[in-house]
């Protein structure tokens, strides 16, 4: 693994995608008048009164985008004003009429959607293909540290950078406990970490059908940047509100969604919330730009057979489309590394079509004996345990020459019931060929 030393320090990780900007008008916004008017009646509704600035902030929009829908209630009689200060209309406080509380009401059963405006779908799909993970710098520098913590063989580690690289999707197979799980989650810390930021919408808005997109539990803020940037002019700009950030957008790190058994095919499909009238984006949907990982495939409550069935066109033509209640559909990117980890046989899960379809498969064995004890030696560092060789040995000459094919995750198991058993003993925690008996007797034995 070389790289020049020049090469080295021009690198300093992936930088994020050009943002989007702050809308200066109705018409940037993409929005139209009567979208935006439904969506502040429906806050003044749920809120109460409100200054002009405040609605503006609650919408993520400048208050000159919503200045023209304001006057348009107002002159409708929907809404009016309760008085304000010499600063001006942002300083209005607006309060819905007897007239605008039954318009509201009306909006209100139509969706019931408040909090930041939606950007369009067309705005959504262009930015996604500004931040694919396609093309992603990484070098093999750039790697060690997320996988600092695993023992690969060289080989095995060049392999990965390539795979991040094509942004194509991963298959990880082999025996169970021997890091493929690890690997992708390694793969998913470089991608977090520094794989640079990307900006998502709170939501997005596709025929009149309001979809959210931001999802606290899933998606982590990059707050190493200011809302309106870097540069010791960003507070200027964020004044004038003139080549600043649009508010509707999240900056956020690489996302890295992992599911596991509890996969099944709703989740792949847009949520409808019949009380509010709008829809949340699915599971995968929320990985564009990152990674989404598929931990024991072939465990999931769907069948292989039929989630491959839905996956097998996104993953050729990189996009798939989504369905709302009415039956129309649209089409969104699925720009996404995705990676599926399985212990389980692939040619009993996969038929050759799909195998094709998946660039990169990376089959991880159960370890060699060199390797067993370079990991045995890092988890005994890790655990503040003297490294014994003759526990090493006592292992192999009573179970992995016996039969018992040696595991990985078998060293971290082993020594942590060594571990316990010298604390349960108020002794010093010290690693003997006695006690690797004594822990591999209960760990081992049930299974020989």
């Amino acid at each position: 693994m070389s790289l020049s030393r020049q090469a080295m320090a021009d690198w300093d990780g992936n930088p994020a995608p050009e943002a989007p900007l702050l809308p200066e008008s109705l018409k940037e916004s993409g929005l139209t008048l009567g979208f935006i008017c439904d969506m502040l009646l429906r806050t003044i509704y749920t809120r109460g009164v409100m200054v002009g600035r405040d609605l503006g902030q609650y919408l993520c929009l400048p208050f000159k985008v919503i200045r023209d829908p304001l006057k348009f209630l107002k002159d409708e009689k929907l809404i009016q004003v309760d008085g304000g200060d010499l600063v001006g209309e942002v300083s209005y406080r607006f309060s819905l009429t007897d007239l605008g509380r039954e318009r509201a009401k009306a909006a209100m059963e139509q969706c019931a959607y408040i909090g930041p405006a939606p950007v369009p779908l067309e705005d959504y799909v262009e930015q996604c293909y500004r931040q694919t993970v396609t093309g992603l710098q990484c070098y093999p520098e750039a790697l060690k540290a997320p996988f600092g913590h695993l023992v690969l063989k060289e080989e095995m580690f060049n392999n990965i950078g390539p795979a991040i690289i094509s942004g194509r999707s991963v298959f990880i197979y082999g025996p169970p406990g021997n890091g493929k799980t690890a690997m992708a989650r390694a793969i998913g810390d470089f991608m977090n970490t520094a794989g640079g930021s990307i900006y998502i919408p709170y939501a997005f808005v596709a025929d009149n059908n309001i979809i959210t997109v931001f999802d606290p539990s899933l998606h982590v803020i990059d707050d190493t940047a200011t809302e309106y940037g870097d540069d010791a002019d960003a507070t200027v700009r964020k004044l004038l509100s003139t080549g600043a950030v649009d508010q509707r957008w999240v900056r956020i790190r690489r996302p890295v969604i992992v599911t596991g058994g509890e996969l099944n095919l709703q989740m792949l499909d847009l949520r409808y919330n019949s009380e509010a009238k709008f829809y949340q984006a699915p599971i995968h949907f929320k990985a564009n730009g990152g990674v989404f990982l598929i931990d024991d495939f072939g465990r999931q409550l769907v069948s292989p057979k039929d989630l491959l069935n839905r996956w097998i066109l996104p993953l050729e033509d990189r996009h798939d489309f989504l369905t709302v209640a009415s039956g129309k559909k649209f089409q969104v990117p699925f720009e996404q590394l995705i990676i599926f980890s399985t212990n389980l046989d692939p040619k009993a899960l996969v038929d050759d079509a799909f195998l094709r379809r998946i660039r990169h498969k990376v089959g991880i064995q159960a370890p060699q004996r060199d390797v067993y004890e370079r990991i045995f030696a890092a988890n005994c560092k890790r655990l503040g345990m003297n490294y014994d060789g003759g526990a090493v040995d006592f292992l192999y000459e009573r179970y992995y020459s016996r039969g018992r094919v040696p595991r990985a995750s078998d060293c971290r198991d082993l020594l942590e019931t060594v571990q316990s058993i010298c604390r349960y003993r108020r002794q010093p925690v010290h690693l003997t060929r006695d006690l690797m008996a004594e822990a591999s007797a209960s760990f081992i034995a049930e299974f020989t």
